[in-house]
């Protein structure tokens, strides 16, 4: 299992990390403290504080889901 750091601020970034989601075979998590929220619901997303780092998980490599992991990345 995978896992990345990112930061989403705004609607149009949760919606494109969503439609990014969507687009995957596997599952894909978002964690913040212990919530687990489905990365493919754009409501569940938004109902995160997007004011946090959020950790997303996901068990395969996408190289179009990866890009847009980068986009949203914390360094």
């Amino acid at each position: 299992m995978s896992e990345k750091k990112i930061k989403l601020s705004e609607f149009n970034e949760v919606r494109d990390f969503v439609r990014a989601a969507e687009k995957c075979d596997y599952d894909v998590d978002v964690f913040y403290n212990r919530v687990i929220i489905d990365a493919k619901s754009l409501m569940g997303v938004l109902s995160l504080d997007l004011t946090r780092e959020l950790t997303v998980k996901f068990s395969e490599e996408d190289m179009n889901f990866a890009n847009v992991l980068d986009k949203y990345a914390i360094s």
